[in-house]
């Protein structure tokens, strides 16, 4: 299938398809004009990616985690494993820091509200 079909099956802009393709996320056979095609197994690769930009990762990360994909082996697979955790790591330690950010929008909120009472009451004199 040519690269307008696969962005119509999958719900993706062919530019992402493009941007896939120079990732080396995503790889295409040439016609002799220069058209790309794709099998159905790519459509299936898209849909992956998709999930895995979805669940927060770069590219640069789904490229790391493909080989596990494209070539499963112990080595292939651990090192998957292994970057994972990586980025489990760092989305565990950015939810702390919104965490603490949300809890400084609660205490300035507080001294807000608390400030505006006090506005409201009128001083004895």
């Amino acid at each position: 299938m040519r690269i307008g079909e696969l962005a119509s099956r999958t719900g993706v802009s062919i530019r992402s398809l493009r941007y896939y393709e120079e990732q080396g996320l995503l790889a295409s056979t040439r016609s002799t004009s220069g058209q790309r095609h794709y099998t159905d197994d790519e459509a299936e690769r898209v849909a992956f990616i998709q999930r895995l930009y979805a669940a927060g990762l770069s590219s640069r990360t789904i490229a790391e985690l493909l080989p596990c994909v494209d070539s499963p082996s112990a080595e292939n697979s651990d090192a998957a494993l292994e970057r994972m955790a990586q980025e489990r790591d760092r989305l565990s330690a950015h939810i702390a820091d919104l965490v603490r950010t949300r809890d400084a929008l609660d205490g300035l909120m507080a001294t807000n509200r608390a400030h505006r009472e006090q506005l409201r009451v009128p001083l004895a004199g």
